[in-house]
Parts: structure tokens; sequence; C-alpha cells
């Protein structure tokens, strides 16, 4: 069995380099070999220029393909892996497309795993704990008011006056303040079309509480049924959201009001500029060190009273293992994988594993990742 790792962004080298430096037989594609070699050259002359025919004929039953390539890869990988009955693995978030999938990876017998880096991912494991945890609890009833959030942020460790940085480029984070999202408050869907519409503040419980602003992402109601919500539970709050520095929403006025006016080819293209000018203005310095905070965290109330409230916080930083981001991404992505080959893994298409023993053990490496990682009871 090989695994076929294709790309080698920053979020993806440690991961790679554990599944090497751990014995696994791991072939590297990558469009550029100079990238790639300075990544992992010292572990492996195993490089290949990325090319999807090229791949597709070295690709045998039962490998594992990696996709850390750009979104729009996922799924022509997931086909051919499919029709070669091989597996696939990515990071990134289950597309409507790469769902359709599900029937034939089960005909097939494969894995197409997908949600299994940080968010989503490490989010979804802490989710499934805490709802586990929850159900096991004298205080659980079906009657019972819920409260679910889930923020997570990736934030300079030292806060500059844009209160932000990128470690890529920074069309991506652009493009997601034009998404909508959809959420639940007060019982009721909420749905809002930009971002910065929905800021609110978030006192996340660290050792030394320190307050963040924090704002809906995507659509997040469809993953009550990923965290085993029961269809009949009373749901007053359901979010996923995203993290940033107090400050983040003044800092950006100028460019929530350009992206708001942007349409059409001018418009991308304009995207394109203001990425551009971005990455010069406010990329991370070589060592600079990245922070990542993410905080789960689910309540109950019966009569307007908390009866059972825990959050799961994480607070992690770069240091001489890399940026937190790189750990948090690529090596809980190496585990699953593993799990894959280990049989672990159901087929068809899935997201983070929510077996208690997968979780617990993908949570247990996370805790040597994070500099801090802790389950806060608020009612004990």
């Amino acid at each position: 069995m090989t695994i076929h790792w294709c790309g080698t962004g920053l979020s993806a080298i440690p991961g790679l380099r554990r599944l090497i430096e751990a014995g696994h037989e791991v072939t590297v594609w990558n469009r550029t070999l100079d990238k790639a070699r300075d990544a992992v050259g010292d572990l492996t002359d195993r490089i290949m220029v990325f090319d999807a025919d090229a791949l597709a004929a070295e690709v045998q039953e039962g490998d594992i393909v990696v996709s850390m390539l750009p979104g729009d890869w996922h799924v022509p990988l997931a086909e051919m892996c499919i029709n070669k009955g091989a597996h696939f693995v990515s990071s990134s978030y289950i597309l409507p497309e790469m769902h359709e999938l599900h029937a034939k990876a089960l005909v097939r017998g494969v894995c197409l795993v997908n949600e299994v880096g940080l968010d989503p991912g490490i989010d979804h494991l802490m989710a499934h704990h805490l709802v586990a945890d929850y159900r096991a609890s004298d205080a659980f009833d079906a009657g019972n008011d819920l409260s679910f959030t889930s923020y997570c942020g990736g934030i300079p460790k030292h806060p500059n006056p844009f209160r932000y940085k990128f470690s890529w480029s920074p069309l991506g984070v652009l493009k997601a303040l034009r998404s909508p999202s959809r959420s639940i408050r007060d019982f009721s869907e909420l749905r809002v079309d930009r971002p910065w519409d929905a800021i609110s503040a978030y006192t996340a419980p660290l050792p030394t509480p320190e307050t963040f602003e924090v704002y809906p992402n995507r659509d997040s109601i469809p993953f009550m049924d990923d965290y085993h919500f029961e269809p009949s539970w009373r749901v007053k709050e359901f979010v996923r959201g995203t993290l940033r520095l107090n400050g983040w929403s003044e800092a950006w006025r100028d460019i929530f009001d350009e992206i708001e006016t942007l349409e059409g080819a001018e418009g991308e293209a304009r995207l394109k500029e203001m990425s551009d000018a971005l990455w010069a203005e406010n990329a991370y310095d070589e060592g600079e060190p990245d922070r990542v905070v993410l905080c789960v965290s689910l309540k109950a109330e019966r009569e307007g009273r908390p009866v059972w409230h825990k959050t799961y916080v994480m607070d992690a930083w770069g240091d001489a293992r890399g940026t937190a981001m790189a750990r948090l991404v690529s090596i809980p992505l190496s585990m699953v994988i593993e799990a894959v080959a280990n049989r672990e893994i159901p087929a068809g298409v899935t997201p983070a594993p929510s077996d208690p023993k997968l979780v617990q053990r993908l949570l247990g490496k996370v805790d040597t990742l994070a500099q801090h990682l802790q389950v806060v009871d608020h009612t004990a």
C-alpha cells in the first residue's frame, strides 16, 4: 500500500514528514519539485511532478491518495480513486459533489475521508466528545435547551495594527468574506449575507480569559446531524464560526466596504489585486510565530438555568516545531491516513471520525501539539 501525498504547501509538511519518518511507503507529488525537495528531500527521493494522468497511472488498488491541493482538485481525485479502488483523504470541507460520490464509494468499498485537519477536523472531534459526554451525564434530558458554539481562528501571536497576518494567499480569505452564513440563534434560523453584519464578542475561557471578535461561518446547520444531535432536541443556538483579534473589524473596514461593491470578472481581478497587496504588507515574517485559538462549547439549560456546560479550549502557537497551523492541520490528517490504512474508517464519504476510540486517540495527540488544551466545566 502506497500513500500518494499531493501538495507540499506550508500546512502540509509536519504530517507528511511524520508519515515518512514512521516508515510508511509515501510518494510525494507536487507541481514544483524544488519546493517538495526543500520540504522532505532530506527524508525521501520519491518525489514526482504532480500530473493527474501520471498520478492515476501509479495508483494501485488499496493505495491512499491525499489531496492538499486547491479545493477544485478534490472531487476529480476522489473519482479517480473510486475507479482505481483506492482511498482518498483531504482536510477540506465536503463539497456537494463529493457527497454525491458516497454510493459509488460504498459499492467499491473505498473511503473518501474529508474534514480531518484543524477546522474542519479537530473542532469536529471536540464536538463529538462533548455530545457523547453530555449524553452520558445525569443532566441529559431531551427537553433541555441546547446551545452549541464552535469558534476557531488563526491569528498572529504578536498582534499587528492590521490585527491579522497571512500564512498563504489572502485570496481565499477575501472570497470567504463574500459568503453568506446560516446558523441558529434564539431557536430560529439566522441567515447573514456578510460576516461583518454579525460580529459579536466572545470571551474564551483560557487560563487568563481573553475576548475575541467572532462571526458565523458557512452553513452551520448540517453539522447538527454530523454531531449526532437528535431531531427532537430543542436547539437554542448552534453556530460554527471564525475567531479574530479584537479590533479586526475596524482594521478591515475599508476592505469590507470595497468587497461589497465588487462584481463579475472585474471584481475577481480586483480581489486578486487586493490579495497581492495584502500578502506584501501582512505576510508572516520568517520565523514569526502564529497562533491558533479554538473553543468548542456545549451548554444544556432547563427552565433558563444551566444544568450542564463544558468548553474545549485550545491555544497553540508557532515554536521550534514550526507553525501552529501546520501542526494542527497536517498531523491529525496523517493519523487519519493511518486509520484508513488500518481499516478503522468506514467506506463511503465521511468527515472526521466520531468513533470514541479514534476521537480519544486523535485528541490525545492534539494535546501534544498545542501549548494549552483543556475541558472547562462551567457548572462544576
